[in-house]
């Protein structure tokens, strides 16, 4: 049976040694787990549980995962007893500066010469997306990535990528070719027949402009599908 939690022991009654913000000071911050360092974040739990264990909770709810964990809005967080709407948004904030922090320590390159130049340029850009979203890499002849350009923003299913506005954003940066991405937030890589249809439409109409496809990317996950890898272009 269970403690009421008066009787249970609180952090404040841990060994300094176990208690998360002494622990960091003590022992620096890579001696925390992840369930520790968002107890730092949210200070401090419920009525039945302490911070360290609401943390355990709502990290066990996803599978001890991350990347899964960032892709929680404010409103699941809220859904955990003991997390308010401030806590929520700490958490989120605290998972987007590591998004961010990861994004400047990628190895960037301005120029695309395969598939995973494309992927590595655009990946941050749809790290953590639940929503659809079509960006456009506009090059100068020798392959120089000049712009990177979101061109629409959809739902959990798609996204519309018109044609016209493709065009028109490579003309007006004088682009001589162009990769195109669109991210699945469903995790499957495959194609869509839309998917298809759309990337033949847009390599005809290229043509006439004479602007090359160099590629089209969908990113899922951690991975990503290249039509040019796969002989599709």
């Amino acid at each position: 049976m269970s403690l009421p939690y008066e009787q249970k022991i609180t952090i404040k009654a841990w060994a300094e040694e176990d208690r998360p913000r002494e622990k960091l000071l003590a022992l620096g911050r890579r001696s925390l787990s992840d369930a520790e360092l968002i107890a730092v974040l949210i200070g401090s739990g419920s009525t039945t549980e302490s911070a360290v264990d609401l943390s355990k909770r709502i990290l066990h709810t996803y599978q001890n995962n991350l990347a899964g964990l960032a892709k929680l809005s404010v409103q699941d967080l809220c859904k955990f007893k003991g997390i308010g709407e401030a806590k929520a948004i700490s958490i989120i904030a605290a998972l987007e500066l590591g998004r961010r922090r990861k994004e400047t320590e990628l190895v960037h390159t301005d120029k695309i010469t395969c598939s995973k130049d494309g992927f590595n340029i655009l990946s941050p850009y749809f790290s953590d997306l639940l929503h659809e979203e079509f960006w456009v890499l506009t090059l100068a002849r020798n392959n120089k990535v000049t712009n990177k350009i979101l061109i629409s923003k959809g739902g959990l299913s798609g996204t519309i990528a018109d044609p016209k506005i493709i065009f028109k954003t490579a003309l007006e940066h004088n682009a001589a070719n162009i990769v195109l991405a669109h991210n699945h937030p469903s995790g499957n890589l495959k194609p869509s027949q839309e998917d298809v249809s759309l990337t033949k439409k847009l390599k005809a109409g290229a043509q006439l402009l004479d602007i090359g496809i160099l590629d089209h990317l969908i990113f899922a996950g951690e991975g990503y599908f290249s039509f040019a890898d796969e002989g599709c272009l």
